[in-house]
């Protein structure tokens, strides 16, 4: 008989945060309503309380199938793919505790899936991803806890092993849908005109990313 999942950590979490955490079979049945985009692999997910990662690890999870089922047959293509479905899961918590407990589960499956350990350099890629994209802060005030404004980075793949990455702040990422609304005063501008990235990155392999997650251990 499996344990029960205990939903909550202390009472008195709960009375300063409001912290309850989501039983698995409702993360399931909630993400079976957008079921289609959690099995793509390029869908974004943000979480922006993310706990210790109930929601995104089911999401990372079906994502993982979707790369096996489509580049199974293909070790390069697979683990390159899995590392970009990974990079497409993002996550905001206010406890430290607890994203640090997200980073932990979702590293644990990812590395898992490809039956990794902590020497390679895929490893620390992923790693290092994890930590760019669960940040501990405040959802509410777009800040992390220590004061800044909360930035993310936006991945894609480029194929043929490289990355690119672009940073953008979250306020501004939220903004995107109200400055592209019909009629709005800025609905006549590209995107390009307006959301700009705060940085840029050059395209990066696995094993320069590892190397980011190796200065940043």
């Amino acid at each position: 008989m499996c344990a029960p999942v205990k939903l909550v950590k202390s009472k008195q979490r709960v009375a300063d945060h409001g912290e309850v955490f989501t039983p698995p079979w409702l993360v399931a049945a909630m993400l079976d309503l957008v079921k289609g985009e959690t099995e793509r692999i390029d869908a974004r997910f943000l979480e922006p309380a993310c706990g210790s990662g109930n929601f995104l690890v089911e999401v990372l999870r079906r994502k993982l199938a979707a790369v096996e089922l489509k580049y199974g047959r293909s070790d390069f293509e697979r683990r390159h793919y899995a590392l970009f479905a990974l990079m497409c899961v993002y996550g905001i918590e206010l406890l430290a505790d607890n994203i640090a407990e997200c980073r932990a589960n979702l590293l644990e499956i990812f590395a898992d899936y490809l039956n990794l350990d902590a020497s390679d350099d895929l490893y620390r890629a992923a790693s290092h991803v994890l930590a760019q994209n669960l940040v501990h802060g405040d959802a509410l005030k777009m800040q992390t806890h220590e004061g800044a404004a909360i930035t993310f980075a936006e991945w894609g793949y480029l194929g043929r092993g490289k990355y690119q990455r672009r940073d953008f702040h979250l306020d501004t990422l939220t903004m995107s849908s109200t400055f592209s609304a019909e009629g709005s005063l800025f609905a006549s501008l590209g995107k390009h005109e307006i959301f700009k990235p705060t940085k840029s990155y050059p395209p990066m392999t696995i094993k320069e990313l590892g190397e980011m997650g190796r200065e940043g251990a």
